[in-house]
């Protein structure tokens, strides 16, 4: 067939059945991106003839005689479409991944389409940014300012990635074309959510043309190791292989195919023949602890599993104080059980690795990871290699969350190019994303609070009992968590935890933002409404009676000292600016009518800006010989803006333009060691080692100045591309060639640790409107206040705020994993799973608090993982306000309010 691609033409033959999105990438155009195919995410979207199709939906051979443009081809002769521009002024994009797929719908809407964009925007989704800044791009707001030397910190300046991003060119995983030979990998999963494998026949999936090998546990190490990324992996349990002899939840791989097709290795999969053993499954966690339960790891202390035998990986108990005698002397007792179910990442790429033996014998990983040196570290266990001889890498990721903290496709890809000699990629398809990676840990939390009269508490007592599904990968650390920060943050004599990660035959939960905090948060937050009502104390001034103070000690359940300070407070600017927020009457006006309920809510949180467990990262800065700056840092940008961040601090320390700094992130080959982004770490972790060797290498050039010129170094400084002494300036560039003369090199290394820790503070407020007969529930009003030290990047951080929030509205409102009787996921589309799109992410206020932390770089502190934590406790706070009826188990939806309204009220049933 012949067509013409951004002007070019083409002619060929695309394989039956092949889609145009294929199609398309096989030709270079890789902003085409896959998302879902399925037509749900938008991210594929092209023009055939000048109309958006979503190209995953299309076929090929319909582009025949059609002119179809992609993004790369909306640019001409260097200038941007008007769209694009829009795009790249408001700074409309965090990973960037959905971004293509956005411009390319928005480009083609008329005047009028533009009025309505919920409805113009349903077939695209973001994970990210919350919609918040995309609309922005679409009201033609400006959301960048001038880079200037000397002003980077609280500038919002622009992304250093952001024009590949609005024109295609930025580079994913398997944004490149693939080496000669590459094989393509696919996994057959387990049915069964308990069986033993009893046979594998592999002859028929052998015989299938274009099969090249099929691998079984019986072909792969035998070595037992956690898919979680941590530095000290002995927080997690050894209790995964390769491919195991055991299935323990449906969706569990169990035989990859190598092919030289990916539909020739799904049909190989097709062809494996394998004999169960169907065990007796246990899916409720209260159950697996019950002796007699159907036990599902034998291995004991060497796999770092505390009780195999009740399921329970590790448990957890602390108490301060009495809380008997606490309750003894309350006035008023609450007690509930609140139900925090599993979420979905659902970052829009989908996991993914490519591996391949270079020329010179070593090994290469590309990879979409948020921590490729513990990769490294993991596969060099597995496969028994040096060091020296693997090299793990990632380009730019498309959104993370937590969900690509564990290592989960790294390992066969890696094996199978070892074993085969050849390339060998492998990407998980949408619904193997939700049903063969990790989610949300389901958590089931009891919370029993007592107060006196004026409402100071007495006693906190609370149970968690965390679902950690087959495998325990990041099950004791977000338990910990848990059961830590939303009972640290009030102040309170007596406080008792007890917890519990359990083992049952569901997927496995992993790394999540608010990494174990939001769920118990729910509980926490709800509970304490409940008791204000008792106590008829308005619900912000109980918060405010009994928060910690910035004097105060930060305390849970246990007593030992910690490396956890306040580097900043504020928890009260935060409450007051979203007490404030929320009496102003901004926002939507109810809908007319007596069935819609209105109410107000409001929830805090509080979260540890570096996880207790080793966090370390390395960072060279040099001077380049055109007088800019470069860095180096194995930190990974997921979208979270690091990168630019970690920019702003060496020019606001070396007093130049962003732009003149340049940069190298998350390679191992290239960059020094990194524990991994995750946690919210990135700002407190690489980029303070960032900030420390830009410091050695500002004192490094001024004291070489001062001795070249004969001053003292204290009279001299950096300006620009200047250092001055005096009356004199001399330039960088002459200051470099001076030292390569000398044989000395302008550059200086630093490393920083995660410790001391600071904790970051913020606020949720919510007006919503529910109507009593339907249970719909519209979000009037949302707005969110943040303690985040000095405020690096006021856009960037306005956008993680937003993407959180609006991640937790998809929490509260509408994220629901389905599973049957038989513990498989029955809803694993994300047409039946529904993230928020446009039309559901509410318009948020976001208030900084005025900080400076004194331990974050340039007193900036993370806030980005805590940004999701108060919005369902919000939520449900003004559900109850409207409604009068405390809801427990998430997420709201219209079903569930419209049966418990129902009940409550007598309200007939629809004919």
């Amino acid at each position: 067939m012949k067509l013409k691609v951004n002007g070019k033409e083409f002619s060929a033959s695309p394989p039956p059945g092949e889609c145009l999105r294929m199609f398309l990438r096989d030709l270079g155009w890789y902003s085409v991106k896959k998302g879902c195919d399925a037509g749900d995410c938008g991210a594929c979207t092209v023009w055939v003839d000048n109309t958006p199709v979503h190209s995953c939906l299309f076929p090929a051979f319909r582009a025949d005689g059609r002119e179809v443009t992609t993004l790369e081809g909306l640019e001409r002769d260097g200038k941007l479409h008007p769209m694009q521009q829009a795009f790249l002024d408001s700074q409309a994009f965090q990973c960037g991944y959905c971004t293509a797929g956005m411009i390319m719908t928005g480009a083609a809407l008329t005047r009028d389409q533009k009025n309505d964009l919920p409805h113009s925007l349903k077939g695209n989704l973001c994970r990210c940014t919350g919609y918040g800044a995309i609309r922005d791009a679409f009201e033609g707001k400006t959301n960048i300012e001038t880079d200037r030397a000397g002003r980077s910190s609280g500038a919002s300046v622009r992304n250093p990635f952001a024009r590949d991003i609005v024109t295609g060119h930025a580079r994913y995983t398997t944004d490149l074309p693939l080496p000669d030979g590459t094989l393509h990998l696919k996994v057959l999963r387990s049915p069964h959510a308990f069986a033993k494998i009893v046979s594998i026949d592999k002859s028929k999936a052998m015989a299938v043309p274009g099969v090249v090998a099929v691998y079984t546990w019986e072909d792969v190490p035998r070595r037992p190791y956690t898919t979680a990324i941590h530095e000290d992996n002995r927080v997690d349990p050894d209790d995964t292989y390769l491919l195991d002899n055991v299935a323990r939840f449906v969706g569990q791989r169990i035989v990859a195919v190598v092919a030289e097709t990916e539909g020739a290795a799904e049909e190989g999969c097709r062809n494996v023949e394998v004999t169960y053993e169907e065990l007796t499954p246990v899916f409720d966690p209260e159950e697996a602890m019950i002796p007699g339960a159907p036990v599902l790891h034998e291995r004991g202390i060497d796999s770092h599993i505390l009780h195999p035998e009740r399921n329970i990986f590790l448990e957890l108990h602390g108490e301060v104080g009495n809380v008997a005698a606490g309750f003894a002397e309350a006035d008023a007792i609450y007690e509930g059980d609140y139900d925090a179910p599993r979420q979905q990442h659902v970052h829009l790429e989908t996991m993914q690795s490519l591996a391949w033996r270079s020329d010179d014998g070593r090994l290469h990983v590309r990879t979409s990871s948020q921590g490729p040196f513990i990769v490294k570290g993991r596969l060099c266990y597995l496969f028994g290699i040096m060091p020296a001889d693997l090299h793990v890498f990632t380009e730019r990721v498309g959104g993370g969350f937590g969900g690509k903290q564990d290592m989960m496709s790294e390992d066969l890809t890696l094996f199978a190019t070892m074993k085969t000699g050849r390339p060998v990629k492998w990407e998980f398809t949408r619904e193997e994303q939700f049903i063969g990676a990790t989610t949300r840990h389901p958590m089931k939390i009891h919370v029993k609070l007592g107060a006196k009269k004026d409402g100071t508490l007495t006693a906190i007592q609370y149970r968690i009992v965390s679902n950690t599904g087959a495998y325990g990968n990041h099950g004791g650390e977000t338990l910990a968590n848990g059961m830590s920060g939303p009972w640290a943050i009030y102040k309170c004599p007596n406080k008792k935890g007890d917890g519990y990660a359990v083992y049952t035959n569901l997927q496995c939960g992993g790394g999540f933002r608010g990494y174990g905090t939001t769920q118990p948060t729910f509980a926490m937050e709800s509970a304490l409404d409940e008791l204000a009502d008792l106590l008829k104390i308005d619900p912000i001034e109980l918060r405010r009676k009994n928060v910690v103070g910035a004097t105060d000690k930060m305390e849970a359940i246990w007593e030992e000292s910690s490396d956890l300070t306040m580097g900043s407070y504020g928890l009260d600017q935060c409450i007051d600016a979203i007490e404030k927020a929320l009496r102003s009457g901004r926002g939507l006006r109810k809908p007319e009518g007596d069935d819609w309920l209105e109410g107000s809510g409001m929830a805090i949180s509080m979260l540890d800006c570096v996880p207790p467990t080793e966090q370390r990262s390395g960072s060279e800065v040099s001077l380049l010989e055109d007088g800019s700056y470069h860095f180096t840092v194995g930190s990974v940008e997921i979208g979270n803006g690091l990168v630019t961040a970690q920019q702003q601090v060496v020019a606001q320390i070396m007093n130049c333009p962003t732009s003149r700094v340049s940069f190298i992130n998350s390679d191992t080959d290239k960059t020094p060691y990194d524990s991994g982004t995750f946690a919210s770490v990135g700002m407190m972790v690489p980029t303070k080692a960032v900030e420390n060797a830009a410091r050695a290498l500002r004192e490094k050039i001024v004291s070489y100045a001062a001795k070249k010129t004969k001053s003292k170094p204290e009279d001299c400084r950096i300006e620009d591309t200047f250092v001055v002494h005096g009356r004199h300036r001399t330039p960088l560039t002459e200051l470099y060639a001076s030292a390569e003369k000398e044989g000395e090199r302008v550059a200086a290394f630093r490393k920083a640790y995660g410790s001391p820790r600071t904790v970051a503070f913020m606020a949720y407020g919510v007006r919503l409107a529910v109507h009593r007969i339907t249970g719909e529930i519209q979000i009037l009003f949302s707005a969110e206040a943040v303690d985040t030290g000095t405020v690096m990047n006021p856009n960037q951080l306005r956008g993680q705020c937003i993407g959180g929030v609006v991640q937790g509205v998809g929490y509260a409102l509408q994220e629901k994993m389905v599973y049957n009787d038989k513990g498989a996921v029955i809803n694993a589309q994300l047409r039946n799973y529904r993230i928020p799109a446009f039309a559901d992410a509410p318009v948020t206020e976001i208030f900084f608090a005025d900080t400076y932390d004194a331990i974050g770089p340039l007193g900036a502190k993370s806030i980005a993982e805590n940004t999701i934590n108060p919005v369902a406790p919000a939520i449900g706070n003004a559900l109850k306000a409207a409604t009068g009826v405390r809801f427990t188990a998430l997420p709201f939806t219209e079903d569930r309010i419209f049966a418990k309204l129902q009940e409550i009220e007598k309200i007939p049933a629809p004919v």
